[in-house]
């Protein structure tokens, strides 16, 4: 299961009929520059940039979206693309997931396909992205299935998310998650129980999933939670959310909640309604 957020990545694009073949990518993060590619599409060769690393991600990603498209990159005609990501590049609300489902709308191609041949995973976050809505998704040999879902919690006020200081990186988490081998009764048992998530109204009962779900991950990716990690002897559940270990983690309100995930170093606390759509 997964909810959309309030903010994301915004795209905005030019094709020139110009017979050049060049892409100019520009990338924002809350309005303020971060990164400028030029490409050479012909040859799919990086001109000029101020980020390498980040360039050749890009570049690579590009060369997916050709690959899929019949409308973009099969002429010569030049485009300037220039994507704004809402949130600060650390909170890792989606900032992949948001730049493949953008460009597959333009390209119109398949986002969860692109997705797979630029990146992996699952594909949740894609489908939350096109969706704009909360998602029960299931991803069993390729085959997805998408249930959109309203998932308000009638305790969400109680619930909150702490940011630990740093971004998960994606494609580590991946690695991790494929590397290990996934039974049939394994995945039986986590779509059991992320429909008692789902179902449950009370936040006691909902606790103690989130501790039962937190505590099978750990087991299966065989990593320490979040709570032995940062969070030891806090008085209520910590669950970590996207790629596991890093950006955000889920838990509720206890009197000097505040206070107390301050004292411990994280004192980027949010409610529900400041992130989830």
């Amino acid at each position: 299961m997964a909810v959309p957020t309030q903010l994301g990545q915004e795209l905005f694009y030019e094709e020139i009929p110009d017979g050049k073949s060049v892409v100019v990518w520009e990338a924002l993060h809350q309005n303020n520059p971060w990164l400028f590619i030029k490409i050479n599409y012909s040859e799919w060769k990086i001109l000029e940039t101020n980020l390498p690393e980040s360039a050749d991600f890009v570049m690579k990603v590009l060369r997916n979206v050709q690959d899929l498209s019949k409308i973009r990159f099969q002429n010569n005609a030049s485009y300037h693309l220039k994507t704004n990501l809402q949130f600060p590049p650390d909170f890792g609300l989606g900032s992949s997931s948001t730049l493949m489902t953008n460009l597959s709308e333009w390209a119109k191609i398949d986002a969860f396909l692109l997705n797979e041949k630029s990146l992996g995973g699952s594909g949740y976050d894609i489908a939350v992205a096109k969706e704009k809505s909360a998602v029960l998704y299931k991803n069993e040999n390729g085959r997805k299935e998408v249930e959109k879902v309203k998932f308000s919690p009638n305790f969400k006020d109680e619930l909150i998310f702490i940011h630990l200081n740093q971004k998960q990186d994606s494609r580590e988490g991946i690695r991790l998650y494929r590397s290990k081998t996934k039974s049939p009764e394994l995945i039986r048992e986590f779509s059991d129980l992320t429909k008692q998530i789902f179902e449950y109204g009370d936040l006691e009962k909902f606790s103690q999933l989130m501790t039962l779900h937190e505590q099978k991950v750990s087991d299966f990716l065989q990593i320490e939670t979040v709570k032995e990690k940062y969070f030891k002897n806090c008085p209520v559940f910590v669950k970590s959310l996207g790629a596991w270990g890093g950006d955000f983690v889920l838990s509720s309100k206890f009197p000097g909640y505040l206070e107390w995930f301050s004292g411990k170093g994280f004192s980027t606390v949010f409610q529900w309604s400041d992130l989830v759509n």
